[in-house]
């Protein structure tokens, strides 16, 4: 492991539950959450807060990702962020919120791509709850997919977040649409570590990562009432760097709410020691440049 690297946080979110509305961080009762009780991440969490976590990290870029805001909003979302960037100067881009099948999808992504930080945006298809069942997902709705036709036009990146046996759908709607650069988030969540699990998982990344325009986060692996832990997260971070490559692969610390599963030099100070095995340039990309080419952060190389 090459110590002291850059690192550009490829998936990270700043809120403020006291001055907007976030459902899930301000509603009763708190909603069912894959690591268990988060009652403890339902404060502000600024900048400030975030470099605290991440002393002795040499941060040099990152990227917001939407924060389920109110839905009914999701441009407003994008003016708190623009207004946090002028005061603080992070993040450096950010990943908007859009709901691709709703009426004002259109609307919606122009506004977004109006601000020239947003590089994209996430929206969580419909998935079912595990492997077992095969009705179609999401991803599959004529309505959904004609909204994600609307983003390469405009320039906008898509964060996929939904469950690995969702992955034939994401493979095939990243063939159908070639242009349109798709970053996965959290590994496709891996939360069965069983042998049978990793198995499954594991196969289905492998169809998704022949789709070269597909990315992926090293980010969003704790497990409820787990520690975060390298020896726990190896097979998932070798299996990724193995399938995809380097550069395809790139680090999120997912704080605050990974916070959750472990502090920050545990998380991202894992995932870096994770990759002792590749070259310099090969830990480089994965710690730094592959997010700051795939954002377009225009950070120095």
């Amino acid at each position: 492991m090459v110590e002291g690297l850059p690192i550009v946080d490829a998936h990270q979110h700043f809120w403020d539950p006291t001055a907007n509305h976030h459902p899930w961080l301000c509603d009763e009762p708190p909603i069912p959450f894959r690591y268990g009780d988060y009652r403890a991440i339902r404060r502000p969490y600024l900048p400030e807060h975030y470099f605290a976590d991440a002393a002795g990290f040499d941060v040099v870029g990152t990227v917001y990702v939407e924060t389920e805001w109110d839905p009914t909003d999701p441009v407003g979302e994008i003016r708190w962020v623009d207004a946090l960037r002028r005061r603080t100067g992070f993040p450096t881009v950010a990943v908007g919120q859009a709901w691709l099948g709703r009426a004002d999808c259109a609307a919606t992504l122009e506004a977004l791509a109006g601000f020239d930080f947003v590089r994209g945006v996430r929206q969580k298809p419909r998935a079912n709850p595990g492997p077992q069942d095969t009705e179609p997902g999401g991803m599959t709705d004529p309505v959904w997919r004609a909204g994600f036709a609307r983003l390469a036009p405009l320039g906008l990146r898509f964060d996929l977040q939904t469950p690995w046996w969702h992955f034939d759908e994401a493979a095939r709607l990243a063939t159908d649409f070639p242009a349109t650069q798709i970053v996965v988030n959290h590994c496709g969540m891996p939360a069965d570590r069983s042998a049978a699990g990793l198995d499954a998982w594991r196969a289905a990344c492998a169809r998704l990562a022949a789709c070269p325009n597909v990315a992926i986060k090293l980010s969003g692996i704790g497990q409820a009432g787990l520690p975060w832990t390298v020896a726990a997260n190896r097979p998932i971070v070798e299996a990724l760097l193995a399938l995809f490559g380097p550069a395809r692969c790139m680090v999120g610390s997912n704080f605050p709410v990974d916070s959750l599963c472990g502090d920050y030099p545990t998380i991202v100070g894992g995932l870096r020691a994770l990759l002792g095995a590749l070259s310099p340039a090969e830990q480089r990309a994965v710690l730094h440049d592959t997010a700051n080419r795939v954002y377009a952060m225009g950070l120095p190389a």
